[in-house]
């Protein structure tokens, strides 16, 4: 059976938080996540707070990054969840983008990646051989000073590319196409997945992008726009489905770069806007969904700001999407 999550961004107070993990589980969502973007709250903070007011969901971050996040410090933060969680964490990994602004390269990003699920893996079950790879060392008889919840978790790998998903296929529960609402892309993923694991079916495929939903469609379509410039202006020269005029694109990056994205996102067509963002009503928005989940991917995943507010759009999307989605 597919699945249906929702993602944070992480620029709330703890009792939002609070608020919409209860109302997600009420619902009967299936994961929460929480995207780990830059220069927002790292997203243990709002999981942790999550993991006190839930008891079913899974939780987990979309994504750490292994370029400013130690293994050691990855492994410390996914044991703390699952143990706050009595064992419903993920663990999401991805090279992530925006670093640099801060001068942080990202060389070898599928080396660091694998390896720092190695490296996790071994802490969580009580390993003290060591480790030696190519990014990362860990001495013999190191080991975490406490008993994790389990001695593995659920791995999601975030990417748009094929290299990444074919690595992540030796090990990754999920890959997560971030900020992609296309059904052609869950199906390009699902075939690359398969091309590595020889046909498997091992590793699912997530789909996850900006969703505003309302009764008022064409309000949710507007607000939609403004919310999807910033990541348009990034993902989607990465799908390789989709051919976006360069100079449509670059005059979204040029606004998006100044913060005006009001004025990136008018320049987002009806038929682009449906590729990066599920948006309208709530049988639009069901549709939208439907196809993604058709086309092969294994979860969906409704993303930050949900509809007009937050509460409101997650209520829309369990009372009216949801229901769709599963019947």
């Amino acid at each position: 059976m597919s699945a249906v999550g929702l993602g944070l961004q992480s620029d709330k107070s703890a009792d939002e938080y609070a608020e919409l993990a209860e109302l997600a589980e009420r619902h009967g969502f299936d994961v929460l996540s929480v995207f780990g973007d830059l220069m927002y709250q790292p997203p243990l903070f709002p999981l942790l707070v999550a993991a006190r007011h839930t008891r079913r969901i899974r939780l987990g971050a979309a994504c750490l990054n292994p370029f400013t996040l130690h293994p050691v410090e990855v492994a410390g933060q996914v044991a703390a969840l699952d143990l706050a969680s009595h064992g419903r964490a993920y663990l999401g990994l991805a090279r992530g983008t925006w670093l640099d602004q801060v001068g942080v390269p990202q060389a070898r990003p599928l080396r660091r990646i694998a390896e720092t699920v190695d490296v996790v893996r071994l802490l969580l079950a009580g390993d003290d051989s060591g480790y030696q790879g190519r990014e990362f060392t860990v001495a013999p008889g190191t080991r975490l000073r406490y008993t994790p919840a389990r001695p593995n978790v659920p791995v999601l790998v975030g990417t748009w590319g094929q290299r990444t998903a074919g690595s992540a296929a030796a090990y990754a529960a999920e890959v997560k196409v971030g900020g992609s609402a296309n059904p052609a892309m869950a199906a390009t993923m699902r075939g690359w997945l398969d091309e590595a694991a020889r046909g498997s079916g091992r590793t699912g495929v997530v789909l996850g992008a900006v969703t505003v939903v309302d009764e008022d469609g064409a309000l949710a379509r507007r607000v939609a726009r403004r919310e999807v410039a910033m990541y348009v202006a990034v993902v989607a020269a990465l799908d390789p489905t989709v051919e976006v005029d360069p100079e449509l694109l670059a005059r979204i990056q040029q606004h998006v770069g100044r913060r005006e994205d009001d004025l990136a996102g008018a320049l987002i067509g009806d038929d682009l806007l449906d590729l990066f963002a599920f948006s309208g009503t709530p049988e639009h928005v069901a549709e939208q969904a439907a196809a993604v989940l058709d086309a092969g991917a294994s979860r969906v995943e409704f993303g930050t700001p949900h509809g007009l507010t937050p509460r409101d759009g997650i209520d829309l999307l369990g009372r009216r999407v949801l229901p769709l989605l599963r019947g």
